[in-house]
């Protein structure tokens, strides 16, 4: 029978206080709330306790404090690229000026002393919520780029048609407003692009790479990566809600319909394909033309261009494609700046 210890199962909190009794009512209040806490008088014995102990996640932190102070503190961990946290610092309510300075240097939130309770703990609460997203997010990207080394292809495909999709509905939210696509929703769709392929991760090896071109019972089963990659991030979108999560589940499942209906998993026809996915499969497929594959030799640009006009209309939106047309001379720059 395996013991449960409750120390794992506890979040990890940094107090940083040089002030004993405000520093033991912090570490009472938090300890009665779950957490197991860390403290500290200064800044400098913070940051090796936060280096020593990678579970650390949440820090609370004093600014006037000895040997290093809160603001060298925060600066050290932001530049330093140690692994995020979630940083609040404490204030007086007459340190307007200090507080600034904290948070445009890095800090997430602020909290003005005295502390109460309540304020504490549902500021953390919002810290945990924040942090467990981006843990949804590392362990997704982490899988996509798994699918890009199982399938080998180009180092920067994924770098690539991120920064494709990035110019196209870029364009289209600065100058076609009739789309009323926002720079918000421009920028989720390109930072999810990199999980089109996620599905990939279920395709045989033989068939992943082989060489030559797929028989039909193999290129049915190499069609298959597109629902299971879908519905794999389905499965997060339904316990998390997360809109970059939907538009991510949308490429992943839809980027291989067709304009004309032609396309898989499902068919879709004209603008019942997902705006996102739209986006995506005209860059993802001049990507594909333009790169290395197991199966043949990366195409020139001009070759590649002809062959997405002759299926404009067929495969592609015909107002994504006179986007995509309209943004050439981008899309080459960004080409030749991530060469495999």
């Amino acid at each position: 029978m395996t013991m449960k210890n409750d120390l794992f199962d506890k979040p990890k909190l940094l107090i940083a206080e040089d002030e004993p009794s405000q520093r033991m009512l912090l570490k009472m209040l938090l300890e009665n709330e779950g957490y197991h806490v860390f403290e500290t008088d200064n800044g400098l014995d913070a940051l090796n306790i936060y280096k020593d102990n990678p579970d650390i996640r949440l820090l609370v932190t004093d600014i006037n404090m000895p040997l290093m102070d809160g603001f060298d503190l925060i600066t050290r961990l932001r530049q330093e690229e140690i692994r995020y946290a979630y940083i609040i610092v404490l204030t007086s309510s007459y340190e307007k000026d200090t507080l600034i300075k904290a948070l445009s240097i890095g800090a997430d939130d602020f909290i003005v002393k005295p502390v109460l309770h309540q304020e504490l703990k549902l500021r953390l609460e919002g810290a945990k919520r924040l942090l467990k997203l981006e843990g949804s997010e590392e362990l997704i990207f982490s899988m996509a780029t798994l699918s890009e080394y199982r399938s080998e292809e180009t180092g920067l495909h994924l770098k690539r048609v991120e920064h494709y999709t990035k110019e196209i509905a870029t364009y289209i939210a600065t100058n076609m407003k009739e789309f009323n696509l926002s720079v918000a929703t421009t920028n989720e769709i390109a930072r999810v692009s990199p999980l089109h392929d996620i599905g990939k991760v279920a395709i045989p090896d033989n068939i992943l790479h082989k060489p030559g071109p797929l028989d039909n019972n193999e290129f049915e089963i190499m069609k298959t990566h597109a629902s299971i990659g879908g519905s794999l991030i389905k499965e997060i979108y339904d316990r998390t809600g997360h809109s970059f999560i939907k538009i991510a589940y949308e490429i992943a499942m839809y980027h291989h319909e067709k304009w004309d209906g032609s396309g898989y998993p499902a068919g879709l026809k004209g603008d019942s394909i997902p705006f996102p996915a739209q986006i995506f499969s005209i860059v993802d497929a001049y990507d594909a033309l333009t790169s290395d594959r197991c199966y043949r030799k990366a195409m020139s640009h001009e070759d590649a261009l002809k062959i997405i006009r002759d299926g404009n209309e067929k495969h592609f939106s015909p107002k994504i494609f006179e986007i995509f047309e309209a943004n050439l001379d981008e899309i080459i720059k960004i080409k030749d700046k991530f060469k495999d």
